[in-house]
């Protein structure tokens, strides 16, 4: 069983990360077949640089991530201290409830609701272009705010609540006491959640293809209309550099668990000294 068990992982493995690999292999083609490896060379990393249209839906696709991410994180972190504290149990799972609707919802389902709110809204206000970044932006906030109350909720849960108690006992007022004891703690669920969030904002195309309007397109979108002609190697360039940013994102997130247990220690070591 012992050997089935690592069979099946590297199976599994394989599936995951051969296509990536391989997508990987072909960014350095100095052909544009992709049936067969030709040579090596960076010729589609030259082209990237100077694909204007890549460009500019990649700079929106950017600003788009960053944007919702950063908001997300902001009203998710408020959002589960705020259900953490919250004293009636059977509110709190109300609201824990149908803050996971937007995850388990289909994502064809979410986005054509969120075009008819935003279009019958634009028509009651008599917008001109009903469509466009800020509408993209909300729908982004929407559907990453519910990964980042997963990601921020469990570390203020195991959180030891004696130490910001501590903290305001020694003279600390609710703010400091969350900013400087608080925040802390859960800083390595408040960054996994900011990664995750940027992750899928920076991947999604079925929301924001009925979200979005004709004056602003993310990557997500330009290759969808590439693949009706032609998918050309510089977008394999691209998508390898994307690979390479993400990683190095997620190993930094990963590093964030060791900082958050030194950051404990100094914190429990601060309290007990300054209680005695």
């Amino acid at each position: 069983m012992k050997y089935l068990s690592k069979v099946y992982l590297v199976l599994v493995f394989m599936v995951l990360y051969i296509p990536i690999l391989v997508l990987m292999l072909f960014s350095f083609n100095d052909t544009s077949n992709t049936g067969a490896l030709t040579g090596m060379s960076f010729y589609w990393y030259r082209e990237l640089f100077r694909s204007e249209d890549t460009f500019v839906a990649l700079k929106n696709t950017l600003i788009l991530a960053v944007s919702s991410s950063l908001i997300a994180t902001v009203i998710g972190t408020a959002a589960s201290v705020g259900l953490s504290r919250m004293k009636k149990r059977y509110i709190r799972r109300a609201v824990n409830t149908v803050t996971d609707i937007p995850m388990m919802n289909p994502d064809i389902v979410t986005g054509i609701s969120m075009m008819l709110l935003f279009v019958a809204v634009g028509t009651m206000l008599g917008l001109t272009e009903k469509l466009g970044f800020v509408t993209l932006l909300i729908a982004h906030i929407t559907f990453s705010l519910p990964y980042v109350i997963l990601s921020v909720m469990p570390r203020v849960r195991e959180m030891d609540q004696s130490i910001p108690e501590a903290a305001l006992d020694l003279g600390c007022t609710p703010l400091q006491s969350f900013f400087r004891v608080e925040l802390p703690m859960i800083s390595p669920g408040i960054l996994s959640g900011l990664i995750l969030s940027f992750t899928l904002s920076l991947d999604d195309f079925i929301i924001s293809y009925f979200t979005t309007g004709n004056d602003f397109q993310t990557l997500p979108l330009l290759i969808y209309s590439m693949t009706k002609k032609e998918v050309k190697p510089d977008i394999y360039a691209l998508s390898t550099l994307l690979i390479v940013a993400i990683t190095i994102l997620l190993l930094l997130a990963n590093f964030s668990g060791d900082r958050d247990k030194r950051v404990k220690k100094k914190i429990a070591k601060y309290a007990k000294q300054r209680a005695e």
